[in-house]
């Protein structure tokens, strides 16, 4: 894969490039710039920091894993990161946006751009594991998949849907 230039729909120019395997700065930068509630909503549960372990997990880019970071003209740091684990045919995705970038079109932006390399490799169908008090998280995939199908899993929405 290789960097990009994409325009989000409100005019927002990122620079997207391929995390590089093991590339824990850029992954604890990311999370750095989340605060509790974005923490939460990411991660599922309260996460105030990431063990060595769900770094290295985090950072690891594989045949199987997959990640995408944005930047911005004139901020130093990552503002965003989404990353797949493939299964097969399937792939669960998963994406988060520094609190300062939140609402802009980043995450939208960057999360089609990981369904589009998804698809572009073979995969057939998007999974995500949303907690059912994220509706910032449903309106950045709800409109980038279709036919999306919801199921409540306790505190959880388990997404499915076909990309093919």
């Amino acid at each position: 894969m290789h960097t990009r230039i994409l325009e989000t729909r409100r005019g927002r120019v990122l620079r997207v490039r391929p995390l590089r395997h093991g590339d824990v700065r850029t992954v604890m930068a990311v999370f750095r710039r989340l605060g509790d509630e974005s923490r939460h909503a990411r991660f599922n549960g309260p996460k105030p920091c990431l063990t060595a372990g769900e770094l290295r997990q985090l950072a690891t880019v594989d045949s199987t894993r997959h990640a995408l970071v944005a930047h911005v003209a004139g901020d130093p740091l990552p503002v965003a990161i989404a990353r797949l684990v493939r299964d097969g045919r399937s792939a669960e995705i998963a994406f988060a946006v520094a609190d300062a970038y939140q609402r802009l079109g980043i995450g939208s932006a960057l999360t089609a751009e990981l369904i589009a390399d998804a698809r572009a490799s073979g995969v057939a169908e998007i999974t995500a594991l949303v907690s059912s008090d994220n509706p910032a998280a449903l309106a950045v995939i709800r409109p980038l998949l279709r036919s999306l199908q919801i199921k409540i899993e306790g505190p959880e929405l388990s997404i499915r849907a076909a990309i093919a």
